[in-house]
């Protein structure tokens, strides 16, 4: 019997172990001295390879932005490409750190897949691409239409409710990655192309002859993308969240990549906790004092990374719209640092 009772204790205490070393991200991750983050495949303007093979993009400067806030290096990453399909699996395995990819946030991920998410990176929304000589108007005039959809993600769901409560039918083009849609789309596979509308923008500038394409005017869902983590590694997450939060704050406060030493020297309290010459926010997170400075020296803050990416002067040339801050009408706003 004693027997028995030290064979199942070992075994919780063996299990404690293995559940504690998988939870210590932050140690992995300055041991490895380098932060792995999941991404897409390709989008253009939000995580691609350029010429030279370096990761660039919105979901990338985000990746690179917590790098340097733990690492205190934002170049310091590697990108772990995944499809709708692959993206949770290669989180949850263990083979990412964290997930900075075109991911909405949903009930059902939240909770059923394990997943943890740290606010809204960027507020979206499902929309349609057409080429200009289909002579559609109007997302409601595509009954019968052949509709490229990525699988594994929540576009097909709400194609099919849209479709649906529309009484319209069409044939779907199942799709893994963006490229595949994008080749399937340029080259007559299917005659619409749907997905969240920033993807649609940025797929579109890629084409040879934008101009001819358009997007829809119906947005037919919410789609809020945000940062994911595992479930269990509260420290993990609790960075996560604030590197995001600090690129927001900087915004607000007016701290950007050019005027952030000067601003060392400010006299809002709030913006000498966030760049660490008071407090002492860094060493509740296990990083160092000057962890959001770093971001914001490498990296910039949220409008900066917005506009260099995606922004209108940019070939994806969007608005910043709902994703403007919450003093100038959009929704971008962080708790205070205090």
């Amino acid at each position: 019997m004693k027997r028995i009772m030290y064979s199942v204790a070992a075994l919780f205490a063996a299990f404690a172990v293995t559940a504690g070393a998988q939870a210590d991200t932050l140690s992995d991750v300055k041991k490895r001295g380098v932060l792995r983050c999941v991404v897409s495949t390709g989008i253009a303007g939000f995580a691609y390879p350029d010429a030279s093979g370096k990761w660039k993009g919105f979901d990338v400067d985000f990746c690179r932005a917590t790098a340097a806030a733990v690492l205190g290096d934002a170049s310091k990453i590697k990108a772990v490409t995944s499809t709708g399909k692959t993206r949770f699996t290669l989180l949850n395995s263990g083979e990412g750190d964290v997930l900075w990819r075109n991911t909405t946030i949903t009930f059902s991920r939240d909770v059923g897949v394990k997943l943890r998410f740290h606010g809204v990176n960027y507020y979206d929304g499902q929309g349609f691409m057409v080429n200009k000589k289909l002579g559609v108007k109007s997302a409601k005039e595509l009954d019968g239409a052949s509709v490229c959809i990525q699988t594994g993600t929540t576009t097909e769901l709400n194609l099919a409710d849209y479709f649906h409560a529309n009484g319209m039918k069409y044939e779907a083009v199942a799709i893994e990655t963006n490229d595949e849609a994008r080749q399937n789309y340029v080259s007559g596979r299917c005659d619409v192309y749907t997905t969240d509308a920033s993807g649609l923008a940025a797929t579109r500038s890629t084409f040879s002859d934008p101009d001819n394409h358009m997007l829809l005017p119906e947005i037919i869902s919410k789609e809020p993308l945000g940062p994911a983590t595992r479930h269990g590694d509260d420290l993990w997450s609790d960075i996560v969240t604030w590197v995001y939060y600090a690129t927001v704050t900087a915004e607000e406060k007016g701290v950007t990549q050019a005027n952030v030493d000067k601003m060392k020297s400010s006299k809002d309290p709030e913006i000498l906790r966030l760049l660490g010459v008071e407090g002492s926010q860094g060493e509740e997170l296990g990083l160092s004092k000057d962890w959001a400075y770093q971001i914001i020296k490498q990296v910039g803050n949220y409008g900066e990374i917005f506009e260099r990416n995606i922004g209108k002067n940019t070939p994806i040339g969007l608005a910043r719209g709902l994703n403007d801050l919450w003093t100038r009408g959009g929704l971008q706003y962080s708790p205070p640092f205090r």
